[in-house]
């Protein structure tokens, strides 16, 4: 694997950190309202459905993490496919920009493995 196709991998991990941490811990806070385009009132709502969002991108951040530790590529692969449907699917019912955010990192990061 080349060095800019690690570099991309780990990449799409850490930004899956961020974002778990966005949205378990600042999803009320000025960062996650600013970020997601939240009122206070719909975030302490949400904040809940939020947080469990937050675990699932942990949980992809973890895999691609996981398969890079332990020499493990179809682990790394399947890891960045799930965030590719992820960003599809956020990208189809809330915002295109979600596609760009997510999806498309995970998609070169894929390309770039792939050769």
């Amino acid at each position: 694997m080349s060095l800019l196709a690690l570099l991309l991998t780990v990449l799409v991990a850490v930004l899956h950190v961020y974002f778990l941490v966005l949205e378990m811990f600042l999803w009320t806070r000025p960062l996650g309202l600013k970020t997601f385009r939240n009122t206070p009132e719909k975030a302490e709502t949400t904040r809940v459905l939020a947080a469990n969002q937050g675990l699932y991108n942990g949980f992809l951040a973890a895999g691609i993490i996981a398969g890079l530790a332990l020499g493990q590529p179809v682990l790394v692969t399947f890891s960045l496919i799930c965030v590719v449907v992820a960003g599809a699917y956020g990208a189809w019912t809330v915002s295109p920009r979600i596609f760009h955010i997510q999806a498309v990192p995970a998609i070169l990061a894929l390309v770039l493995r792939a050769l």
